[in-house]
């Protein structure tokens, strides 16, 4: 394990300590209110919860680091079909949670496998695409993967999670963008892509898809003016709160634990709107540098992945990049009121722990590319140290 630590991303594991314990910090001052007059539990319960989630992925993030990158093709076969059976187990039996069909509990404990279809696709999508990236059998090798992704996102819509399907299709679609396929096989698959999307604006605009949204995804949809009187107490009322939250930190914030918008006027304080309580306490100056620590976390990740032995390894490092992206920018758009608010958390910082189990694991996966690589270099000096002797 020394051996392992000693070829990591020290960089890298810096940023992940470091935003994961200012999350932890962050989720103990955004969510003691609403937990304790709310709930009518500790103050710290959340707290106490999201330690244990971060303990559960950090030893599970250790057994990852443990696994070649070599058996991920078979893994990953396995792995696929599992998130599958789960997301159908879900549909039929899972739990009901905010109007969805999301989790599934096993006695006390519960997680949603939609967090865990993600990581799991990404690392399917980059092994299935390195096996094949030297065919150009349009059924077998473009759209056999999107198919399979199809499903998933299916699934979960129907849960319904439109937020998180649609991270999933964006991710699928960016991986094969990035992908070393044949140039003519990708043509033809993002034709037919376009043409399903054609057909599918078609049935929206000619028919009433308005049946499958609930009332709780219909209202997220109305975030156009959320502090008018007429929306304040129904569509607009946490939008606008956000807003109220982030008026009032200015520069500096009113000081840590000071927040008056958790008092219950903000819902989702520790969840999707965490970001908003952080501004209203310690101010714009420590978001930017929040998004800073993103920025250089996303750029350590990209470098991996550029100095990665294998088309797969580097896929896969892009693929979590893009990942992590994704859920800062449509969280940071939804608290702000560039895109409805589609409850995905913001990485680190929100509380939840599935994401955050997932999130461990798909960066445990990133450093062990890392050891791999740095290990594989080792190897390659001391060859050529002995070749000269």
């Amino acid at each position: 394990m020394v051996k392992l630590f000693k070829n990591m991303d020290h960089g890298l594991l810096f940023v992940t300590v470091l935003l994961f314990g200012f999350g932890l910090v962050m989720i103990f001052s955004a969510s003691n209110i609403v937990s304790f007059m709310r709930m009518d539990r500790v103050p710290y319960y959340f707290l106490e919860r999201q330690a244990i989630f971060l303990a559960v992925g950090t030893v599970l993030g250790g057994i990852v680091l443990t696994i070649s990158t070599k058996s991920y093709r078979w893994l990953s076969r396995l792995a696929i079909v599992f998130a599958i059976g789960l997301l159908v187990y879900t549909h039929f039996f899972g739990r009901v949670v905010n109007d969805a069909r999301s989790w599934i509990y096993i006695g006390n404990a519960s997680f949603q496998p939609s967090e865990i279809a993600k990581v799991i696709m990404i690392i399917w999508v980059a092994c299935f695409y390195e096996y094949r990236r030297k065919s150009t059998n349009i059924f077998s090798s473009g759209l056999f993967p999107l198919a399979i992704v199809g499903i998933i996102f299916g699934l979960i819509f129907m849960e319904p999670d439109l937020g998180t399907g649609l991270i999933v299709l964006f991710i699928a679609g960016f991986i094969y963008i990035i992908t070393p396929l044949d140039s003519t096989l990708k043509y033809k698959t993002l034709a037919i892509g376009v043409l399903f999307m054609i057909l599918g604006a078609i049935l929206y605009t000619k028919g009433d898809l308005t049946a499958l949204f609930n009332e709780r995804q219909k209202s997220r949809g109305d975030y156009d003016n959320p502090c008018s009187e007429e929306k304040f107490y129904t569509s607009g009322n946490q939008l606008c709160n956000g807003y109220i939250a982030m008026n009032n930190g200015n520069l500096t914030g009113k000081g840590l634990g000071k927040s008056t918008q958790k008092y219950l006027y903000l819902p989702e304080s520790h969840t999707d709107y965490i970001f908003a309580i952080i501004v209203e306490e310690l101010g714009y100056l420590t978001a930017l540098f929040i998004l800073f620590l993103y920025v250089v976390l996303l750029a350590r990740i990209i470098n991996i992945g550029r100095r990665a032995l294998t088309d797969r390894n580097a896929i896969i490092c892009y693929g979590v990049a893009f990942y992590i992206f994704l859920h800062i920018a449509i969280n940071l758009c939804g608290i702000s009121g560039i895109t409805p608010m589609t409850g995905v958390p913001l990485p680190f910082l929100s509380y939840g722990g599935t994401f955050a189990i997932c999130l461990i694991i798909a960066l445990a996966v990133v450093q062990r590319i890392n050891i791999e690589t740095r290990l594989s270099f080792e190897h390659v000096s001391r060859v050529k140290r002995k070749s000269k002797r």
